[in-house]
């Protein structure tokens, strides 16, 4: 090979992956990145590094090292998905270690120099365990706030154990002392995390009732000064100038803002004709009145909202002016009726190409097992939607 050719073959040699460690990992990762760089099966790199683990600890000192240098993959999912239950192990072997200083507390030499080796194990094994789960698996999706309560009620519960096995030895000063420390630590352990919840949902009620507050007091110095300024525009101008649409729109809009998260049928049918009546105000010059009774909750019906949204649509493209919508949930129905002061219509000399009362209303009514009534004269229209409750509720 030449000296100009070297060059050449470096540069077709195909690059290694980054040095990476997944998200998706067993312990660290460490493992699967170093075999992922190199190209290498995974069980290989985990067998040389439990064998370099056991020549004096060189593996893992190797292993925290890449762990905390290596960065994470930042093309993989956000959140860390370990597989390994390291709080869980680790809370188990301090109770194996708490049980060898129980056992301990009953046999051999007296006094309680001898439970000191056990305890502090315990001890550093729960310590570990707690801040596992504070630490590592707080960002695990796996793991909840209801995990992270029960290892650090253990842990807890542990610490206080070990620290009441060495204060029967007064004649031990160092016993006595740690017996002491270790009680003191899980005490705190235990009782800490709820006096910060109890804590918490104090601030976060006492935040909520001055926002609520707050709110209120916006709401009735807006409703004395805005509100009523363009509720008397909207009465001077008509309701089918664009002068009495502008305000109307701005007056729905500024109610929305101050009742956001107030309003007890978000998300169902009454609020679809909100939304409804809102989007027609601005397109048309009309004026819709939405008036809701009864306990819409559970009503999402798409059949009566796409139903009642063409009344309201055909009243405000045919006749204009006020258009009343009222919703009523009953015990066995919920009932719509929409009321126009138009015109009116002959509903039986409709020609066959017409098909927005027929199928849009009548059928589409009927196709969900209910029913729907059109009542038009020279005083105005009524459209009547009734729809039995537990289809209403499906």
């Amino acid at each position: 090979m030449t000296a100009a050719e070297a060059p050449r073959a470096i540069a077709a040699r195909p690059a290694r992956p980054v040095l990476r460690r997944p998200r998706r990992m067993v312990l660290g990762g460490v493992c699967a990145g170093v075999a992922h760089h190199l190209e290498r099966p995974v069980a290989v790199v985990r067998v040389v590094t439990v064998v370099l683990a056991l020549l004096g600890g060189a593996g893992v000192l190797l292993y925290l090292w890449l762990w905390a240098l290596v960065p994470l993959d930042e093309e993989e999912a956000p959140r860390v998905r370990r597989a390994f239950p390291g709080a869980a192990i680790l809370v188990s072997l301090a109770g194996v270690a708490a049980l060898v200083a129980l056992a301990s507390a009953h046999g051999g030499a007296p006094g309680g120099d001898r439970l000191i080796p056990p305890v502090v194990d315990s001890a550093g094994l729960a310590i570990l365990a707690l801040a596992w789960t504070l630490v590592l698996d707080r960002a695990d999706p796996r793991h909840d706030e209801r995990y992270r309560r029960v290892i650090g009620a253990v842990a807890g519960g542990l610490l206080v154990t070990e620290g009441l096995l060495l204060l029967p030895f007064p004649h031990s000063t160092v016993s006595t002392v740690l017996g002491v420390v270790v009680a003191a630590v899980g005490i705190v352990i235990l009782i800490v995390p709820r006096i910060v919840g109890f804590w918490t949902d104090l601030m976060a009620e006492r935040t909520a009732r001055d926002r609520e507050s707050q709110r209120a007091e916006i709401a009735a110095h807006l409703h004395d000064s805005v509100l009523q300024t363009l509720a008397i525009i909207q009465h001077r101008a008509g309701p089918q100038s664009e002068v009495a649409r502008l305000a109307r729109a701005q007056e729905r809009e500024l109610r929305d803002w101050l009742f956001a998260g107030t309003d007890p049928f978000a998300g169902d049918v009454a609020t679809e004709l909100r939304t409804t009546a809102g989007e027609l105000e601005l397109a048309h010059p009309v004026r819709v009145e939405v008036v809701a009774v009864g306990d819409a909750a559970e009503v999402h019906s798409a059949a009566l909202i796409g139903a009642a949204r063409e009344a309201m649509l055909n009243a405000a493209r045919h006749a204009g002016g006020d258009v009343a919508v009222y919703l009523e949930v009953g015990e066995e129905a919920v009932e719509v009726f929409v009321r126009d002061r138009g015109a009116g219509f002959d509903v039986d000399a409709l020609p066959e190409g017409r098909i927005g009362v027929r199928e849009s209303i009548v059928g589409r009514m009927e196709r969900a097992g209910g029913q729907a009534t059109v009542r038009s004269d020279a005083r105005g229209t009524e459209v009547r939607l009734r729809l039995p409750l537990e289809a209403a509720r499906a």
